[in-house]
């Protein structure tokens, strides 16, 4: 019992440790999927077409407003100058009360310099959508567009008991 003790000890100083060297944006992020709530964390840049896809005919608005006990935070990432607000708000985002819109300050786009990591979990593609619950990664859709039916199975998993 002891060594299970001291075994999760040096994984929490670990995690504590490399926590530290987060940009403040990750540290945000990090602090808010700590929450009982379910937290869709979506990684996105207004020049993708896939992202772009994703927000037409309303989708994440509609999709964000029929979940209002889930936290939604996009993050605005490989993006300079324009942070996509208004693109957002074009299509019907950001005056929900359980929506946040962080920009990553790496706004490089070229693979060689480009931000490919979020709070140590690699991010090699976006859009990019994480689930989280009481600061565990649930889920991780990485590679491209998404389909609204499947995130909201995800998000009903990610709240269901499985003990």
């Amino acid at each position: 019992m002891r060594l299970i003790i001291f075994f999760l000890t040096c994984v929490g100083l670990m995690a504590a440790e490399q926590a530290k060297g987060w940009l403040p944006v990750e540290q945000e992020v990090a602090e808010a999927v700590k929450s009982e709530k379910v937290t869709v964390v979506h990684f996105w840049a207004p020049w993708c077409a896939s992202c772009n896809a994703e927000l037409s005919k309303q989708g994440w608005s509609n999709f964000i407003a029929a979940n209002p006990k889930v936290e939604f935070i996009f993050v605005t990432i490989w993006h300079r100058d324009d942070h996509g607000r208004e693109l957002l708000e074009k299509n019907g985002i950001g005056a929900q009360k359980n929506f946040r819109h962080l920009v990553h300050p790496n706004g490089a786009t070229r693979e060689d310099t480009r931000a490919n990591s979020f709070m140590g979990v690699p991010l090699t593609w976006i859009p990019a959508t994480w689930v989280y619950r009481k600061g565990y990664l649930y889920y991780a859709l990485n590679y491209g567009e998404l389909r609204f039916p499947v995130l909201q199975q995800l998000i009903t998993d990610s709240t269901a008991n499985w003990d």
